[in-house]
């Protein structure tokens, strides 16, 4: 079992975006010697308790600062964005860091409306356009336009001796069937559908081998994991995470991740409750044996190696930890 990283670089109520990244670079130095596979930031916009807008930077300051582990936006929202400058920023990290960039791609907005209309006007216009600017954004990575199309002569320089590698994200068979159909490898958001994953995955696994027989079916999935030394302890970090996730969904708060002092002093109404009970779902809480056992069965349900793990605890300390105690249960 392969382990990664999904980092949304969270803000912890009494503390600050700087924090935040400073904890997500410091957390990706710790991951690099640790043995995680990759590490990928995520991208919001204009979300308080949430401090990345723009992973390219963040994976430039990674890169610099770790020597092994593979980087990556987890993902580049790419209705926002032009191909070309996509494959330029992700060409220029690739040739810093040979061998070492993930590109991964996702069509979600990032954001508010008013967000998404400040970044690119008319998004869901340019969602619609997705497959094709996908395609685009393949051939510059590729450098395989043909002499007659429009691009054939401009290349997104620097051109890396070995391109990023791109990779789909998506919580649904719509995105799996695009992942297929242009022989991407694919990540599965277990953390946040309710969808059939095992039947998605799987009809990406189908559809790939008839499109691209060649090709191997390389699977992700992102799962929530809150992991510490004994189950009690774990549940207690879960509390912090629970709150935020209720308040997130009825607008409470400054959008920050409250402390697990603020999560036992609210009152739930039976509404949150069952949020709570919906969130738990597909989250992986406990000591590390029993992480591992969960991962286990995902693992076999998913017929995937590797997962990709997303943390958020108010405590930056204990989220640090709940890694390191993760991947030392595997290595063990």
């Amino acid at each position: 079992m392969k382990l990664s990283i999904l980092d949304q670089s969270p803000v912890s109520s009494g503390g600050s975006a700087q924090e935040a990244l400073h904890a997500s670079v410091n957390l990706a130095v710790n991951a690099d010697k640790w043995g995680y596979t990759r590490y990928w930031m995520a991208e919001h916009h204009d979300m308080t308790g949430l401090a990345c807008p723009n992973p390219d930077v963040m994976l430039g300051i990674i890169g610099s600062r770790t020597e092994r582990i593979r980087i990556g936006a987890g993902a580049v929202l790419l209705p926002h964005y032009k191909p070309f400058r996509v494959a330029e920023t992700y060409n220029l990290l690739a040739t810093l860091y040979p061998d070492r960039v993930d590109l991964g791609i996702g069509r979600a907005p990032g954001g508010s409306a008013e967000a998404s209309m400040a970044l690119s006007g008319n998004f869901l216009e340019n969602v619609r356009h997705m497959p094709e600017t996908l395609a685009e954004l393949r051939k510059f990575l590729q450098q395989d336009f043909s002499s007659d199309e429009m691009y054939a002569k401009i290349k997104p320089s620097p051109v890396p001796a070995t391109p990023p590698v791109p990779w789909l994200l998506g919580t649904s068979g719509k995105s799996a069937i695009l992942a297929a159909e242009y022989g991407l490898p694919y990540v599965f958001g277990y953390f946040m559908s309710d969808e059939d994953g095992p039947g998605i995955t799987q009809q990406y696994t189908e559809i790939l081998a008839e499109k691209h027989p060649d090709k191997e079916a390389k699977k992700i999935v992102a799962v929530s994991v809150i992991c510490a030394e004994t189950s009690e302890e774990a549940e207690e970090l879960a509390l912090s995470s629970q709150l935020w996730s209720v308040q997130q969904a009825k607008g409470e708060g400054d959008g920050k991740l409250p402390s697990v002092k603020e999560a036992r002093n609210y009152t739930y109404t039976d509404e949150d409750i069952a949020m709570v009970r919906n969130m738990r779902k597909r989250t992986i809480i406990g000591n590390p044996g029993e992480v591992i056992q969960e991962l286990a069965r995902l693992e076999a349900l998913y017929n995937t190696d590797e997962f990709m793990v997303l943390t958020n605890v108010h405590s930056y300390e204990a989220r640090k930890r709940s890694y390191e105690l993760l991947i030392n249960e595997i290595l063990d």
